[in-house]
């Protein structure tokens, strides 16, 4: 089984049936058994969905993850030192913190497949365990 990991865009865009790109990403959720979700993306997806939608969405986002595919998984140590290395590295690409940590978490877990949205910063970083990031949906 692949494993993967998710961002916060494609989070936000499953939760939020309005989104222009839920019925990009709905099957692909549908796709995997189980997909690793940073703690620091379930943050931002928090504070994305509560701005848009309202806390109350964001208690039942909460209540569901349980019986969700995702499974929560917290960054470590050396993710935090990579994400630091990551963030000076393309400081020039104004690469985000969150985006980062993913990458950073993806190379210690050597996991090649990321479901995200918003795929600019996951195109311009070169991984040091692949050649380069799967990108779903595209």
């Amino acid at each position: 089984m692949e494993r993967v990991l998710a961002d916060s865009g494609f989070v936000v865009a499953l939760m939020n049936r309005s989104d222009q790109r839920h019925a990009d990403v709905s099957p692909i959720y549908k796709q995997y058994a189980q997909i690793l979700l940073p703690q620091m993306v379930l943050v931002e997806v928090a504070y994305l969905i509560g701005r848009d939608a309202g806390i109350s969405t964001v208690v039942e986002f909460l209540k569901g993850l349980p019986a969700s595919r995702f499974e929560v998984i917290e960054a470590s140590a050396q993710d935090l030192e990579r994400t630091a290395q990551i963030l000076e590295q393309y400081a020039d690409s104004k690469v985000d913190f969150v985006d980062a940590i993913v990458m950073a978490i993806a190379e210690r877990l050597n996991i090649t497949a990321i479901l995200t949205i918003d795929q600019r910063d996951f195109r311009l970083f070169r991984p040091s365990h692949c050649e380069s990031f799967t990108l779903r949906p595209q």
